[in-house]
């Protein structure tokens, strides 16, 4: 079949009669299908069940620390866990804090933090610069975009390419005073699956800004999440580049293995200098007396290090590898050569991005919705919502089986058919 955008109008209204009986077939069916959030399958939720286990009555439950470890203690959380994450991290144990279950908790602390009592050389608390804002990358990951908006600040935006932000506008950005911080997640990037190169990153840690206090918040969800063997390795150390730039207090980065082990059961951590460990602790010990840190041992206990990790991950990627894949085959057979969507292949990470014609996003995602499948909300991938070109779909394959998935993307794809050629008859 030809382009759409070749066709004449006899043509597409053809068409389109055609895609409209196919999609009240598939209505028909009564389809009930999820893939609204990137969450972890049954099956890669199983590959953890050994830790209902791992404690004994006769595992010890005194560490490094000489801490009992079910009772109170160990603002930091334990030695062992501190370490094991200073791992996953690329930082020393003791420039790690180990939380709960949620790196999301720990980013809205930070800020609420700024907010009210200002960063470690902030002049004065945020909530006192009313005209506060934070740079976001787009697309980018919606639960970061909330927070900072929940808290005032206005968001704005910076185009996310194939080696990380636009590095030109965000240091043009950043020379005003009033922008405090940056949203990053420098691998497998939710939802494009970006990976930083060592450039952007060194020009994030390098940058002169204008606010003492800019912050740069490094989310590393992904950084383990791998799909292929040959997937991206190692990406620079941004703690490494802001020591040697004299901005060793600007990032913060976190992690958790809440797609590691169990998701929202898992360990939680942040990362920073020594000096904003010191502050962050010094508003901690009022907040609480410690984390879960039976659960930091049986964490360490499953996981031991690094090395253990990342043959735990290869056990993911090989569940997850084969939706991708499906996700991409549905894709090529359904678009190629017609001219009306494009998509991301990453080689990590959670999701795939794919890009509709203008205009389209929300109406596709409308229809999935009345067919039977819950796509991520149009317009989630931007700040306020308001994706400026409503093209922009993130595509979460992680949670229904390979039989279900295949089902979803058989609708997905008939929808973008069906809108594509809508728009093309509404001119």
């Amino acid at each position: 079949m030809k382009e759409y955008r070749s066709m004449t109008s006899q043509e597409l209204e053809e068409l389109h009669q055609q895609l409209s009986q196919q999609y009240a077939s598939v209505k028909a069916r009564g389809l009930s299908l999820n893939m609204a959030r990137g969450n972890p399958s049954e099956e890669q939720l199983a590959l953890t069940d050994e830790m209902f286990t791992i404690l004994t009555p006769d595992t010890p439950m005194v560490g490094e620390d000489g801490k009992d470890y079910r009772n109170y203690g160990l603002l930091y959380g334990t030695k062992e866990a501190r370490r094991l994450m200073g791992e996953v991290l690329d930082v020393e144990w003791d420039q790690v804090i180990v939380g709960g279950s949620s790196s999301l908790t720990m980013m809205y602390d930070t800020l609420m933090r700024g907010m009210v009592f200002g960063m470690l050389h902030s002049p004065q608390p945020w909530c006192m610069c009313p005209d506060r804002k934070f740079i976001c990358l787009v697309p980018g990951y919606d639960r970061h975009f909330a927070i900072t908006q929940d808290l005032g600040f206005e968001l704005v935006t910076v185009p996310l390419r194939e080696d990380g932000p636009d590095m030109d506008l965000v240091e043009e950005i950043v020379k005003d005073s009033s922008v405090k911080g940056i949203w990053c997640v420098p691998k497998y990037s939710n939802p494009n699956g970006v990976v930083y190169s060592d450039e952007v990153i060194r020009r994030l840690a390098a940058m002169e800004t204008g606010a003492p206090d800019f912050t740069i918040l490094w989310d590393n969800a992904y950084g383990l999440h791998h799909l292929y063997p040959d997937s991206p390795a190692e990406i620079a150390n941004i703690f490494t580049y802001a020591k040697e730039y004299g901005h060793e207090d600007r990032v913060i980065a976190f992690a958790s293995t809440s797609k590691v082990t169990y998701a929202g059961a898992g360990l939680a951590a942040l990362a920073a200098s020594k000096a904003n460990i010191d502050y962050i602790g010094s508003h901690m010990t009022h907040q609480t007396i410690g984390a879960d840190k039976v659960n930091m041992a049986r964490h360490v206990l499953f996981l031991k290090d690094l090395a253990h990790i990342r043959e735990h991950m290869k056990k993911h990627a090989a569940i997850l590898r084969p939706k991708f894949e499906l996700v991409e085959r549905r894709f090529h057979e359904a678009f190629d050569g017609l001219g009306i969507a494009s998509w991301t292949e990453p080689r990590g990470g959670y999701f795939i991005t794919c890009t509709v014609p203008d205009g389209c996003a929300r109406r596709v995602v409308a229809l999935a919705e009345e067919a039977g499948v819950v796509l991520t909300g149009a317009g989630a991938t931007h700040p306020y919502r308001k994706d400026p070109r409503d093209n922009t779909i993130r595509i979460a394959p992680s949670y229904p089986p390979l039989a279900e998935l295949d089902q979803a993307m058989e609708v997905y794809c008939l929808c973008v058919k069906l809108a594509a050629v809508e728009s093309l008859l509404a001119r």
